[in-house]
């Protein structure tokens, strides 16, 4: 009759039991923790691309260079063409020597430029070959731009040394001087009379750079 009352504790005791077991796996589910479903927002979101340094300035055309406006040309260089020829003896001669002026003048309509030392041997007339050495030119004599308004002339110191100085000379008569503008290919005479020397390895003629007139 004891093990009655045992049986029925028992009973009861695992009724309690599972009942509050159910209770327990029907309560409200404990959130997630914060960590969590931060974890979960970073993992799903884009990373970020990155701009390699200098991408922008590769992607941007460089400025072209006809933007930049182009710088006003100078005055062009004196023609023969437009440039009469003369000179002037008031230098003299020493000591078997005579020192005058190669003058070019500008006859055009437009400003031109002088700069350097003009070509100029003696010829037989205005068409001929030159006769003998050209002039040499003198390195003493500073070069600089001699700018030419129309009507301005520029001019250049020249000595001719007496062909009679010379015993090797092969004196030949020239009517003048062949004058060529510096860089040009053209040439100008000059009506002059002079005693040239076909021998080539004598120098009679010796020029200076242009200068202002």
């Amino acid at each position: 009759m004891r093990s009655q009352p045992f049986k029925n504790g028992l009973a009861i005791t695992t009724a309690v039991a599972a009942a509050a077991f159910l209770l327990t796996a029907c309560g409200p589910s404990q959130p997630q923790p914060q960590g969590t479903s931060a974890g979960a927002a970073t993992s799903s979101a884009a990373p970020a691309t990155s701009t390699p340094a200098g991408s922008e300035a590769a992607s941007t055309p460089a400025s072209s260079s006809s933007s930049t406006p182009p710088s006003s040309a100078g005055p062009s260089r004196c023609k023969a063409a437009n440039l009469t020829v003369s000179s002037d003896s008031a230098g003299g001669g020493a000591a078997g020597s005579v020192y005058s002026k190669l003058i070019l003048t500008n006859s055009g309509t437009e400003a031109c430029l002088l700069r350097g030392f003009p070509g100029v041997s003696l010829t037989a007339d205005a068409n001929g070959a030159p006769i003998g050495a050209p002039a040499r030119q003198d390195g003493s004599s500073p070069v600089a731009d001699v700018l030419l308004a129309p009507g301005q002339a520029g001019a250049a110191e020249m000595r001719y040394t007496q062909a009679g100085n010379y015993s090797d000379c092969s004196p030949t008569q020239a009517a003048g001087y062949r004058v060529y503008p510096p860089e040009e290919t053209a040439s100008l005479f000059l009506a002059e009379p002079r005693t040239a020397c076909g021998n080539e390895a004598i120098e009679l003629l010796t020029i200076g750079a242009f200068h202002a007139a």
